[in-house]
C-alpha cells in the first residue's frame, strides 16, 4: 500500500489487526519486513510498517529532495485520514528515529507512546555531519560512490591503527561494498539532512504530553553511541531505559525477543 503526494510515494505494510496502532520505521539498509517478528509478539497491536525513502518501494522524487519535515507530516496526515487513525504510537530503529521524531513534533497530541531503538536524530555522528555538509566534502563523498578504493584504503588504515572499533569498521565496509549500497548511503544521508531536531523541544513535548517513552540500546553497539541517549532518556519524566546485550545489527531482533517476554509494553 502507498500514500502519495505528487510523484513521491511512501510504501507501507499493515501487520496485525489490534486496536492499538503503531507507526514503525526501520533502520538503514532494511525495509518494512523487519517489523514482521515484532508484530508476531504483539497480537493486540496493529503495526503500520513503512519503507523509508530510498529503501524498499518508497520513492522520494527529485523535486522533494531533501525531505522536509512538513512534507513527511503531510504524507502521514494523509495516511491517518485514509486509515481513520485518530491516535497512534511510534516505533523506530536507527535511521528511522529521524522519521519518528519528525512525527512527534508534528502530532504530539495524537501520540500514546514512543519506543525508539538505538535511534539516529538525537545525537548526530561526526561521519554523518561530514557526509551531509555542503561543499567539497559532500562532493568527495559522492565520488566515493563511483570510486571507493580510497575509502576502503582509509578504513583499512583505521583498522590497522586500531583507531576505530573493529565492529564499526566491519559495519561500514558491509554498507559500502557495492555501488548500489554506496548510492543508497549517499542518497539517504543527503536526502534526510533536513531532518534535524532541537532536543530540548523534543524533551518538552514528551513531558508536557506525558507520553510514555521507551529507549532500547545495545550494550555492544558501536554504530549508535548510547551515552548521550541515556542522558536524553533520563530527562524524560515517563521513560524507561532498556539495555540489551547485543550490537547494532541484531538489536531489533533482540527487541522482538524482549517484547515476547514482556507483552504488556503496549498496554
Amino acid at each position: 500500500m502507498f500514500v502519495q503526494e505528487g510523484r513521491s510515494r511512501l510504501h507501507y505494510k499493515v501487520y496485525g489487526s489490534g486496536e492499538q496502532v503503531v507507526l514503525a520505521f526501520h533502520g538503514y539498509g532494511q525495509d518494512h519486513t523487519h517489523f514482521y517478528n515484532i508484530a508476531g509478539v504483539l497480537p493486540h497491536v496493529k503495526i503500520v510498517a513503512f519503507d523509508l525513502f530510498f529503501h524498499g518501494q518508497s520513492v522520494l522524487h527529485k523535486k522533494d529532495t531533501p525531505l522536509q519535515k512538513e512534507f513527511l507530516a503531510k504524507l502521514i496526515q494523509k495516511l491517518l485520514d485514509e486509515q481513520q487513525i485518530s491516535r497512534f504510537s511510534l516505533m523506530a530503529f536507527s535511521m528511522g528515529g529521524k522519521f519518528a521524531l519528525t512525527l512527534l513534533e508534528a502530532f504530539p497530541e495524537k501520540i500514546n507512546q514512543v519506543l525508539l531503538v538505538a535511534p539516529d536524530g538525537i545525537s548526530t555522528s561526526f561521519w554523518y555531519s561530514v557526509a551531509t555538509y555542503p561543499g567539497w566534502l559532500q562532493g568527495l563523498f559522492k565520488r566515493t560512490v563511483v570510486r571507493p578504493a580510497r575509502f576502503f584504503k582509509f578504513i583499512n588504515w583505521l583498522d590497522n591503527k586500531r583507531l576505530v572499533d573493529p565492529g564499526l569498521i566491519k559495519f561500514a565496509a558491509w554498507q559500502m561494498n557495492s555501488t548500489q549500497k554506496r548510492l543508497r548511503v549517499y542518497k539517504s544521508w543527503v536526502g534526510f539532512r533536513a531532518l534535524t531536531f532541537d532536543i530540548r523541544k523534543i524533551v518538552k513535548l514528551l513531558n508536557s504530553q506525558n507520553i510514555k517513552f521507551t529507549l532500547f540500546l545495545g550494550e555492544y553497539d558501536q554504530v549508535i553511541s548510547g551515552q548521550r541517549l541515556q542522558v536524553f532518556a533520563r530527562s524524560i519524566t515517563n521513560s524507561e531505559l532498556i539495555i540489551l546485550k547485543t550490537g547494532h545489527t541484531f538489536l531489533l531482533h533482540e527487541v522482538a525477543t524482549y517484547l515476547r517476554r514482556h507483552p504488556g509494553m503496549f498496554s
